[in-house]
């Protein structure tokens, strides 16, 4: 069942307290576009489910977008459809309604993953897409000797890949997505190479993991990165990652064409 909050918000998290600022430091990354253009092939009506503030959403395309928070819905730019209120696993729209079905950091959300990816496959005549991430492939990140309560609350809240894309009908594509150093947007990984943003408040608040973390926690995983930046440690270990052209992180599109 997928608790609904007071400004809308599905899922684990509170987009209503968390949510403002979000698209200062979500903004779409190009290369990411790219992919999930390629991915969604020649559909002219898409579905983008859990649409936020409106990454991602092809602007050459007819988009219908759906999404639980009101305070994401408030930040969608104007020239974006106006997103609808509803839930992935009560999708509003009639069995094959759309030519594709899209969702970008979502999944994790839902409160029932597996009613949500039916609901995607059920009204999509073509491709589902999803982007997300492989918590697996979490503790990659480097931010896993600083905060390692934040990897571990999304290894807790993203789902196996196996799972989706058992979800999906078993025949999905995993394609990897590799994270380019001065990606657009910033979640987690994003900062692979830019250590210094994670000291900032708005950047890990437009990282719902950080929201999961009391205070006294984040005050002390933010103070041991700033003393090792300080100091220099932080560059002993990772210092090349500041000009490595991409970084093999988490990130994944899972792709299903229709039976």
């Amino acid at each position: 069942m997928t608790t609904r909050r007071d400004d809308g918000s599905a899922g684990d998290a509170d987009y209503g307290a968390i949510g403002a600022g979000y698209r200062d430091y979500r903004q779409p990354e190009p290369e990411f576009e790219v992919a999930i253009a390629a991915a969604l092939g020649d559909a002219r009506t898409v579905l983008n489910v859990g649409a936020g503030a409106g990454s991602y959403e092809p602007s050459d395309r007819e988009v219908t977008a759906v999404e639980p928070s009101a305070s994401m819905r408030a930040q969608r730019p104007a020239g974006l459809a106006t997103a609808i209120d509803g839930t992935a696993e009560s999708l509003p729209l009639a069995d094959d309604a759309v030519d594709a079905a899209m969702t970008t950091f979502s999944v994790h959300q839902w409160g029932d993953l597996e009613a949500g990816l039916a609901e995607m496959r059920r009204v999509a005549r073509g491709p589902v897409v999803v982007m997300t991430c492989d918590p697996d492939l979490l503790d990659r990140f480097w931010l896993a000797d600083y905060a390692p309560a934040v990897i571990a609350t999304e290894a807790r809240r993203y789902p196996a890949i196996e799972r989706i894309v058992a979800g999906l009908g078993g025949s999905a594509r995993v394609v990897p997505l590799p994270i380019p150093l001065h990606c657009r947007d910033g979640f987690g990984e994003a900062y692979y190479g830019r250590p210094e943003m994670l000291l900032d408040p708005g950047a890990r608040r437009a990282n719902s993991a950080w929201s999961f973390l009391g205070e006294a926690e984040t005050d002390a995983a933010v103070e041991r990165l700033r003393a090792d930046l300080a100091s220099g440690a932080w560059d002993a270990r990772h210092g090349a990652l500041r000009t490595q052209p991409h970084f093999d992180g988490s990130l994944v599109l899972v792709v299903a064409d229709p039976a």
